[in-house]
């Protein structure tokens, strides 16, 4: 039937006022999903009343919201004595991990609204083993199930080993010894923080793709540069590169940040003094966890004009604040806004962690832990934070597969794994070039 012209208006009005009306109600629902993120998680909020309104006598409801189901997420913090770096930007903020935790929690909340998951942060710091047992106590007892932990290795394993048989699930976003995922490995504890042979390989494969082969490994003394510097060597042995000297930079306390050379000099050799005193390298590798002696390295080393590489200059890193690809600017923007600094490689960990845990509830709404815990270690999790290609766990050791960025201080170089080595005609396959492969792991779970 034609309608008048004066019928039309009548007609767009009630169209346009019941969007209002549903978009009014949508927006209720989104400011009510709004939690604290570092506060504890409450219980779930009864459904809130459907709202009505009158349209020319019709009536019109709009959907109420489902109710919500906490998803509380527990943060341990160990602040451990570490010794004071050479520079002073390379003290971590306070906020360090819990920042990019908190970034993950504003995401879940966003999708969990409408699923009916509130997700809250809570935040436990402790400066001791036993006392991060008695904090683990703490989350278990309020109903948490996830855990994130940025501690050592020794604390983590006791965490462990105490929450085993419970429905607990640990996230590792700091501890980066390979015992974690070989003989020491737990499957409770997935390890989103790549351990130190991903990374060593990681640099290797770039250092070789570039035809820089023969290094010059300087490490210092401390049980995590020793570790590093041995994660170099296997690498050096597995991508075809060559270790022509190595040499162990030794603190003399108070004098590090006057004097020049921190190189030590080449020890002689009776088969070949010459070589054995002054070899022929193309970069410098640092081995020094702490940066007690290694940004000294490219300008008061000592040696000979090379690049440096490893632990300072050319790094290889899970975030860099200058990475801009596969929404990695939307990212950096959205964190620098929130907290008012730039990104560190400890938030991004935490940040995969606690998406990690919304990816898997989301997928799994109303599942017990048991449940969530099975997707979380299989095959159908994907997650795409922002490197460019679906990533999840390995299921052998559970550590996160994802590229590693080669980069400074300021921008990345590269993205390993490189084209050219095993497993590169498939993607999943390529990310275990980096680390200890399935064939290869002596994880016993």
């Amino acid at each position: 039937m034609h309608l008048s012209p004066l019928a039309r208006p009548r007609r767009t009005s009630l169209s346009v006022t019941l969007c209002l009306v549903l978009a009014a109600g949508v927006m209720t629902l989104w400011r009510g999903e709004a939690i604290a993120a570092d506060q504890p998680a409450a219980g779930a909020p009864a459904p809130t009343a459907a709202p009505e309104a009158k349209l020319d006598g019709i009536q019109v409801q709009v959907p109420e919201s489902p109710a919500m189901t906490p998803v509380p997420i527990g943060y341990l913090r160990e602040i451990p004595d570490s010794p004071r770096p050479a520079s002073r930007v390379d003290n971590e903020p306070d906020d360090a991990g819990i920042a990019g935790a908190k970034l993950a929690i504003q995401e879940n909340n966003a999708g969990g609204q409408f699923t009916g998951d509130l997700y809250s942060l809570e935040v436990r710091s402790v400066a001791s083993p036993d006392a991060a047992l008695g904090a683990m106590q703490k989350f278990y007892d309020t109903g948490h199930h996830y855990i994130i932990v940025d501690a050592s290795a020794d604390t983590l394993l006791k965490l462990s080993d105490w929450a085993k048989g419970k429905d607990i699930l640990l996230f590792n976003i700091r501890a980066t010894d390979v015992s974690l995922r070989q003989e020491n490995c737990r499957a409770n504890v997935m390890h989103v923080v790549p351990d130190r042979y991903m990374l060593a390989d990681a640099l290797a494969q770039y250092l070789v793709i570039k035809k820089w082969t023969n290094w010059l490994l300087v490490h210092g003394s401390t049980p995590g540069d020793l570790a590093y510097a041995d994660a170099i060597r296997r690498a050096a042995g597995r991508f075809g590169a060559s270790i022509v000297d190595q040499r162990e930079y030794k603190d003399v306390s108070g004098g590090r940040r006057d004097d020049v050379g921190v190189i030590p000099p080449g020890k002689q050799a009776s088969v070949d003094a010459t070589f054995a005193a002054d070899p022929n390298y193309d970069v410098i590798i640092v081995a020094d966890e702490d940066q007690l002696f290694g940004p000294y390295m490219p300008y008061r080393g000592g040696g000979k004009p090379r690049p440096v590489a490893g632990t300072t200059g050319l790094v290889a890193t899970t975030w860099s604040p200058g990475h801009e690809k596969w929404g990695a600017t939307q990212m950096n923007n959205h964190f620098e806004k929130d907290f008012k600094r730039l990104i560190l490689p400890i938030d991004y960990q935490a940040y995969v962690a606690a998406r990690t845990v919304g990816e898997a509830v989301t997928r799994n709404h109303g599942e017990p832990f048991a449940k969530v815990d099975a997707f979380i270690h299989g095959s159908e999790l994907q997650l795409a934070p922002f490197k460019g290609i679906k990533q999840q766990y390995r299921p052998w050791d559970g550590q996160f597969r994802q590229p590693i960025l080669i980069a400074t201080d300021k921008v990345p170089v590269s993205l390993s794994p490189q084209r050219g080595f095993p497993h590169a005609s498939h993607p999943e396959i390529e990310m275990d070039t980096l680390g200890i492969d399935e064939p290869e792991s002596t994880c016993k779970m």
